[in-house]
């Protein structure tokens, strides 16, 4: 099938190319960049609109798994493919709903709203181990087994593997460099939540950055707003550059909110959490539940602690300058860090990436070529996916066409899932997904892997 996409200006960062003219797509790839009008099956008029590379998320986490029907629950996807995302990667901060494994044939069989990839979450891969204590070090022989599903989940097309460190607080640099050992093969990177945040963010980040070191893997260094955008962002970026600047592929991913998520029983909310962000409880806000839309207080807090620990919550500490900071930096890449149970969480799941555009594109802070650039091609480079995050001739056909005029995101956080506007087309494998704004295909994703 040929689909010819006309009238639009091409903003192709990776190709450095900006100009207007047409793109022609056959049987899922990019044909070619033309300025006649080809005959086509299918032919979309952009007038007046951006054709772009689909945008690619790199940090999110994946759909739960019905393991009674055998099959995944889609939700966050669909989010994705409304804002403009065409290939996800999940399994992040250590954590996967299921076997990355079996998850990938899943979405090889029954596909789903946008292409995924996945990360083998170290978190997962210990407790199927049969280490399910969080907080005590990992004994040999589960270290034994640990690595033994690293190297099969790697084996299988994952793309790396994640930590949460923050959530394993008995995690060790030997148990972290085992476990990651099976990535020097092909080139794959480690991803970490580090173990600490504000004050503490710098000897966190040097622990992972020693993992890279050790087995001489890129690093990249998850959601940098929500660990260092407490007045150590400039520190951070700085402590980053001169990694980089020595050889090291060491970049970092961040998302347009100043406020973060995260369950309420995980180890973020620990004793001491409220000194670290020198706060009180009133920041956190529950996103789900009996208590949905309300601040804690102090019993609130402790009952959902206590009754309801995998509660989502949103915490509203990070300073709008830092994230900012971050953002406008040539070597941090957008991602949404998504989460949702059923709708419900934090909206940057189903507004990060226009936000992202309407705030610092429309601010004037960023040309559309840089934003789109940290939302596409620097994604790619980082998960080596040649034919994704462009538009070059044999690329694979995920396009977004965007009204820059019209973007906006519509999630907040009383209504997080809410979808968001300017956003004429996307399409999958080169069929539109998404017309003006509506879903039309929730199965043209499909499991995408690394050898």
């Amino acid at each position: 099938m040929r689909t010819l996409i006309k009238n639009g200006t091409i903003i192709d960062p990776a190709n450095h190319i900006h100009a207007r003219n047409n793109l022609l797509l056959q049987d899922g790839k990019v044909l070619a960049t033309v300025q006649d009008e080809p005959e086509a099956d299918v032919v979309l008029d952009a007038v007046g609109k951006y054709v772009c590379p689909g945008f690619i998320d790199i940090h999110m986490h994946e759909d739960p798994y019905d393991p009674v029907r055998d099959h995944l629950i889609p939700s966050i996807m669909t989010s994705m493919l409304r804002m403009g995302v065409t290939t996800a990667i999940g399994g992040n901060c250590g954590i996967n709903t299921v076997s990355p494994i079996r998850y990938l044939e899943l979405m090889d069989r029954d596909g789903g709203p946008v292409n995924m990839g996945l990360l083998a979450g170290h978190t997962f891969l210990r407790e199927q181990a049969g280490h399910l204590d969080k907080y005590a070090p990992i004994t040999p022989d589960a270290l034994r087994r640990l690595s033994g599903l690293a190297q099969e989940a790697l084996e299988a097309g994952c793309f790396g593997i994640s930590f949460g460190i923050r959530y394993v607080p008995g995690i060790s640099m030997d148990e972290m460099v085992e476990t990651a050992r099976g990535c020097r093969k092909s080139g794959k990177f480690i991803a970490a939540h580090v173990r600490d945040d504000a004050a503490y963010i710098f000897r966190a980040v040097q622990e992972l950055i020693d993992v890279g070191r050790a087995l001489d893997l890129p690093v990249q260094n998850s959601h940098v707003g929500s660990m260092g955008g407490f007045g150590q962002m400039e520190r951070l970026l700085a402590m980053m550059d001169a990694y980089r600047a020595n050889g090291m592929d060491l970049s970092g991913d961040c998302y347009p909110y100043y406020a973060f998520s995260t369950r309420i029983g995980e180890t973020t909310y620990d004793d001491g959490f409220l000194e670290r962000y020198q706060t009180d409880y009133s920041v956190i806000e529950v996103c789900e539940g009996p208590y949905k839309g309300q601040r804690c207080t102090e019993a609130i807090f402790r009952t959902l602690r206590r009754e309801a620990p995998r509660t989502i919550t949103v915490c509203h500490v990070m300073k709008p300058e830092d994230v900012d900071m971050a953002l406008l930096h040539p070597n941090i890449m957008l991602a949404s860090d998504g989460l949702m149970d059923n709708g419900q969480g934090h909206p940057r799941a189903a507004g990060a990436f226009p936000r992202f555009v309407r705030n610092y594109v429309g601010s004037g802070r960023l040309s559309l070529d840089e934003a789109v650039y940290q939302m596409t091609a620097m994604p790619a480079a980082k998960l080596g996916l040649s034919h994704k995050g462009n538009l070059r001739s044999g690329a694979d056909a995920d396009v977004v066409v965007l009204d820059l005029d019209q973007i906006a995101d519509r999630a907040t956080f009383d209504q997080p899932n809410a979808g968001p506007e300017g956003f004429d087309y996307v399409l999958v494998g080169g069929e539109v997904a998404v017309d003006h704004d509506r879903v039309v295909r929730y199965d043209l994703g499909r499991a995408v892997r690394k050898h």
